[in-house]
This record gives structure tokens, sequence and C-alpha cells, in this order.
């Protein structure tokens, strides 16, 4: 068996990725003509099947968009796939009235868990507003309350075994908001890494379809 100088294989029907050059090492002008010749061809094809690209380039503009440029979307309509609230769609509202207690609202993560876990630099929150300023939170035993009213308890660890600390007790400061899911694994204001939720880090108000 000779294994001593094989050639790489070729796919058969493609030509192989190789400039053509002249005895001087310049590239031929031929190469530059089949070059151009498959380009236009690509070009021709794309035209022709135009519905299928659209959709692929606008994914891979959107992923482009969230890891390269900005991760939070501002779209009017959003889709919650997590267990933190039991809503899947809901409209967006820009523009909104001050936050109430109740409100749900979508929000850049600007948590100090970023710092562990990249990923989760400015993605959407999408919560409900369990405390406002001025209110009282407090901790016992992992048991967070606002208010003197229980709104969750803190586990003593992430999925990954991450360790979580409760949020510290204090008085909600001026342009803050206490933010909470309903899931018990929610990650949410009951933790220090996750924490309070500033006035300027609130995108919408959002109204839940279903």
């Amino acid at each position: 068996m000779n294994i001593g100088h094989a050639s790489p294989p070729v796919s058969p029907g493609l030509p192989a990725c190789h400039a053509q050059t002249d005895g001087s090492g310049s590239i031929k002008p031929g190469w530059w003509r089949q070059r151009h010749r498959a380009l236009r061809e690509l070009l021709r094809h794309m035209r022709g099947r135009w519905f299928l690209y659209v959709p692929v380039f606008a994914i891979w503009g959107f992923a482009f968009a969230r890891v390269f440029i900005d991760p939070t979307p501002r779209v009017p309509v959003l889709f919650n796939w997590t267990p933190s609230l039991p809503y899947h769609v809901a409209l967006m509202q820009y523009g909104h009235a001050p936050v109430q207690r109740g409100d749900l609202i979508v929000f850049a993560f600007a948590g100090e868990a970023q710092a562990h876990y990249r990923g989760l630099r400015g993605q959407p929150f999408f919560k409900r507003v369990r405390g406002l300023p001025g209110d009282v939170v407090s901790v016992q035993d992992r048991i967070v309350l606002v208010n003197a009213e229980p709104v969750g308890v803190a586990k003593t660890h992430a999925h990954d075994r991450h360790p979580l600390a409760p949020i510290a007790p204090m008085v909600i400061p001026p342009g803050h908001y206490y933010v909470q899911g309903t899931s018990p694994d929610s990650f949410d204001s009951r933790y220090r890494e996750s924490g309070l939720v500033r006035a300027e880090q609130v995108l919408g108000v959002v109204v839940p379809i279903f």
C-alpha cells in the first residue's frame, strides 16, 4: 500500500481552490475570470431563492448584533422561554409611565453575576416589581421579605453549584426596584449577585398576551 505522497482528494465536480500562476508566480488572468464567473453564479442563485436567504441573513444579523453590538433587543413583541413568569408572549411598552408595584418589566441585566457568567451582561430579564424606593428589604433564614411580607426564599446554590448569597437587608434607595419572578428557581433581586434594578436599566413595561 502506497502511503508516501498521496495528494489530498478533491470532490468530483469541484475545482481545486488554488490560484493558477505563470512561471513568475503571478496569478494568471484566467483565474480571476473564473472567480468572477463563480461569484456571478452565486449571486444569480441567491436572487432566484431570496426567500431562503433573507431569513438566514436576518438571523445571522440578529445574532451578530446580540453578541458584538447590543445584547439587549428592542422589539415590540417579547418571548419568554423561562419558568420565571407564567407568560410566554408579551407586548413591550416603551416610553412608559413611572414603574408601579406589580408591573411586569423588562430590564437589561447589570448585576454582579455577570462577572461569573459573562453572557448575562445586558441580557433582557422579564420580572415583576415587588419593591419600590423606600420599601424595607429584610432576610430571615434566607427568606426574603419586603415590608415584612415574605416574597421568596433564596437558594444556597445555582444549578451549576455556584454559591448564592441572599440580598443584604436594606431600604430600597431612590431610583431602584426589587424585582422577582414567580418560579422558585428565578434569578432575581432575592440574590445579591442579581440585586436591585436601577431605573435606567428598565427598558419598558410589558403587557402579557399569554
